[in-house]
């Protein structure tokens, strides 16, 4: 049976690390190599990093520093910013990377889900869903481009259309809840849960390792990422990586 996993996620913004509110305003934390370099003393159980300038300046990965990222990296690795073609994802693969993350480019073109999945293999394959509420009645949409770009497609119909295909997980990440250490969002959760099969990863909102153990246990088999709580400490969000050490993650487990 599939563990759960606790996931941090790292966002990249002009080569430093940063955290974001409602993908607003983003906050120097600190040097990205540096950070996977704790992240490896901590074990995580798996490291998501988002370059979220590549899509906004029209460009591709950066594979220079994902190189040195993996290199450093002794842990699973997943990567996005930027993928729009088969072979830049069997790069990123060929550097030691053991997930490529897509979000706009999957959208917009669900058939390059199926052919990067024939390059690389299904289970590396991820798409991030940014989604936020809108209109008067509050409807979840999906958003691209740093939640800039609205798609007018519906969520439900891109989460049937990603079951369809079958990709190696999906990201449901919550444009509302970024940053505010609010908690999650677990209806929009449970929204897509009911309309997919695909393994589905949790992340948005995160106050405390107390939410963290509160999805495990309220949905189980699932990953659960989070930025905030695991570069910032205490009321005053010090600048601080963390991550609960082996006998507390097993207490959430």
């Amino acid at each position: 049976m599939l563990r759960s996993r606790i996931t941090p996620c790292l966002l990249v913004h002009k080569k430093g690390l940063v955290k974001t509110v409602e993908f607003k305003e983003p906050k120097y934390v600190g040097d990205p190599l540096n950070a996977v370099k704790i992240f490896n003393e901590k074990e995580v159980d798996e490291l998501i990093i988002l370059d979220i300038d590549a899509t906004i300046e029209g460009r591709g990965p950066d594979f220079n520093f994902i190189k040195n990222i993996a290199i450093e990296s002794r842990m699973p690795l997943c990567y996005g910013g930027g993928i729009t073609t088969v072979e830049q994802a069997k790069r990123i693969i060929s550097l030691g990377v053991e997930k490529i993350a897509l979000s706009s480019a999957a959208i917009e073109n669900p058939q390059l889900l199926i052919e990067i999945g024939n390059a690389v293999g299904v289970q590396s394959v991820v798409v991030v869903l940014d989604v936020k509420k809108k209109g008067i009645f509050k409807n979840y949409e999906v958003f691209t481009h740093n939640g800039k770009r609205h798609i007018g497609k519906k969520l439900t119909d891109i989460v049937s259309t990603l079951n369809n295909i079958g990709v190696g997980e999906i990201v449901i990440n919550s444009i509302d809840e970024d940053g505010k250490m609010n908690g999650y969002d677990f209806k929009l959760f449970e929204l897509v849960r009911e309309l997919t099969s695909c393994p589905l990863t949790i992340l948005g909102g995160a106050s405390s390792l107390e939410d963290i153990k509160q999805a495990i246990f309220k949905y189980k088999t699932l990953g659960v990422a989070a930025g905030s709580i695991f570069v910032f400490k205490g009321k005053y969000k010090a600048v601080l990586i963390n991550y609960p050490d082996r006998i507390t993650r097993n207490e959430i487990y």
